[in-house]
C-alpha cells in the first residue's frame, strides 16, 4: 500500500483537526463526519498509510460487512471531501472517484395527498394518550403546511412560536442556519388549540419545547419516527408502485411539490420562485430544490405543458 507511514503522531490527524475547523466556521456541524473520519484516520494508522490513496480509502469505506449501498456512498462522500482538502497542499493525495460504488439514485418520494394526511391525523387520534394524540395530530399538520424538517419541529421552543406575528422562528438548523416562516391564520389557530391542550395536559413541561411528550420532556427523532410508522399501519398507507414507502421526511417533499404544481397552475414564473422555495425550506444549495422539478409525474406535465406553450420554443 502507498505511503508507507512510520512516524509518531499520525500526520492526518492534525489534517482533520485544521479540515473540520475550517469546515464548522463555514456553518456545517460535521458530528457524523468529524466520527467517521476519526475511524478513517485509525484505520491509516493501522494500515501503516500516512497518505490518502485510492486503494486506502476504498478499502476502508468498504470494510463494513454487509453495509447498505447508501451507507457505503456515505463514508464514501466523507473521504473524498476530507481528501480533496488535502490535496490542495499535497498534490499527491488521491480523492477517490465517485464511480468506485454505484452511482446514487435518489429515492423517487412517496407524495401525501390529502386524503392521506386526513388519514394520519386521524390515526393521530386514535393514540391512547391524549397528549400524544394532540401531539402528533398537530406535529403532522405542521409539516403538510410547511415543509420545515422534523427536527426543526421538535427543536421548536415555545418562545420560538408568536402567535400575535404568526411567525415560527427555527432556529440553528442544518448547516447552523436559522430562518423565519410566516403562517397561515388557520395554522396559528391550530397551534393555540394544541398549546391549550398541551398547557392543561402538562403544566408543569421539564424542557421549553412547544410539542412535548406525555412526561413533560422533548419529543426524540427516534421515538416519532417509531410513532409515525405505527400511524401509517392505522392509517392504512402502503407503498405505491415503483416503490416509494409512507416516510416521515415525504411531507417535506409533499409540501415542495405541491407548492410547485401551485405555481405552474397559477402561471407565474417558477424559474424565478424556485430560490424563494429554497430559502423556506433552509436548502444550503438550489440543487435540491431544482431536484423536486423531476419529483413528480404531475409537475414533469406541468413544465412540458409550460415549454410547449412558451413563444418560440422548438419543436
Amino acid at each position: 500500500m502507498a505511503g508507507w507511514c512510520r512516524m509518531t503522531g499520525h500526520p492526518l490527524r492534525a489534517s482533520l483537526r485544521d479540515y473540520l475547523a475550517v469546515r464548522r466556521s463555514l456553518g456545517f456541524k460535521l458530528t457524523r463526519d468529524g466520527l467517521l473520519l476519526e475511524q478513517f484516520i485509525s484505520f491509516c494508522e493501522q494500515a501503516g498509510a500516512c497518505r490518502v490513496t485510492n486503494e486506502v480509502a476504498l478499502a476502508w469505506v468498504t470494510a463494513p460487512a454487509q453495509a447498505s449501498p447508501a451507507w457505503l456512498r456515505m463514508r464514501l462522500s466523507v473521504v473524498r471531501g476530507f481528501a480533496g482538502y488535502l490535496q490542495a497542499t499535497d498534490p499527491a493525495t488521491e480523492v477517490p472517484s465517485t464511480g468506485s460504488l454505484p452511482v446514487r439514485r435518489r429515492p423517487i418520494p412517496y407524495l401525501y395527498s390529502d386524503t392521506d394526511i386526513a388519514a394520519l391525523m386521524a390515526a393521530a387520534r386514535t393514540l391512547r394518550r391524549p397528549l400524544s394524540a394532540a401531539t402528533y395530530e398537530t406535529i403532522i399538520g405542521l409539516l403538510d403546511v410547511t415543509g420545515m424538517r422534523i427536527g426543526e419541529a421538535i427543536r421548536l421552543d415555545r418562545v420560538d412560536v408568536s402567535f400575535p406575528d404568526a411567525l415560527l422562528t427555527i432556529r440553528d438548523s442544518k448547516f447552523g442556519k436559522s430562518r423565519q416562516l410566516p403562517i397561515q391564520p388557520s395554522t396559528v389557530t391550530a397551534l393555540r388549540r394544541y398549546a391549550r391542550r398541551r398547557d392543561a395536559l402538562s403544566p408543569a413541561p421539564a424542557e421549553p419545547s412547544f410539542f412535548v411528550h406525555p412526561a413533560g420532556n422533548r419529543l426524540c427523532y427516534n421515538s416519532v419516527q417509531a410513532m409515525f410508522h405505527t400511524l401509517v399501519r392505522r392509517a392504512g398507507l402502503a407503498a405505491r408502485p415503483p416503490g416509494p414507502h409512507p416516510r416521515l421526511h415525504g411531507l417535506r417533499h409533499s409540501f415542495a411539490v405541491a407548492t410547485l404544481a401551485g405555481w405552474y397552475r397559477d402561471g407565474l414564473d417558477v424559474g424565478s420562485r424556485l430560490p424563494l422555495l429554497a430559502t423556506w425550506l433552509g436548502h444550503a444549495d438550489p440543487k435540491w430544490t431544482y431536484w423536486y422539478l423531476t419529483a413528480s409525474p404531475e409537475l414533469l406535465r406541468l413544465a412540458s405543458e409550460r415549454l410547449e406553450a412558451s413563444p418560440g420554443n422548438l419543436p
